[in-house]
Order: C-alpha cells, then structure tokens, then sequence
C-alpha cells in the first residue's frame, strides 16, 4: 500500500482518480458541475489549476500548490 504524502509548495502534481470498477463518476451535466463547485470551494485555494479533464469515469487535474500565506 502507498503511503500518503504531503503536497508540498510550489511543486507540480498530475492528481487524478476514476469510478470504482471503471463506473462513472459523472451521471449528467449537474454532476460535472456540482463537482467543480467543490472543487472551487476546498481545493482551488490552495492550488493553481493549470488544466483539468473531467470525463465520465475519471478525472485529471495539473495543479501547483500555493505557497503558505506568511502570518
């Protein structure tokens, strides 16, 4: 088993996943955009999204962690 791994600023990462047993993730058109919806929410403020594909069994996203806000 993989351990897991801090992502670490200003550094590179291909993330993707898929449905279990290759199903689909998406259902319909509301499901696409519901997910980019959370994504927006949690993910992309820590993140710089340079491309992403979202098809019906997997998605892939390039992104670069932001660097940590000085407090």
């Amino acid at each position: 088993m993989q351990k897991t791994k801090d992502l670490e600023p200003c550094k590179f990462y291909h993330i993707y996943t898929r449905g279990n047993n290759s199903e689909s993730v998406f259902v319909n058109q509301e499901s696409y955009l519901y997910f980019l919806q959370l994504y927006r929410k949690y993910v992309a403020p820590f993140v710089h999204t340079y491309c992403y594909c979202l098809l019906p069994n997997h998605v892939h996203f390039l992104i670069q962690v932001k660097e940590a806000e000085a407090s």
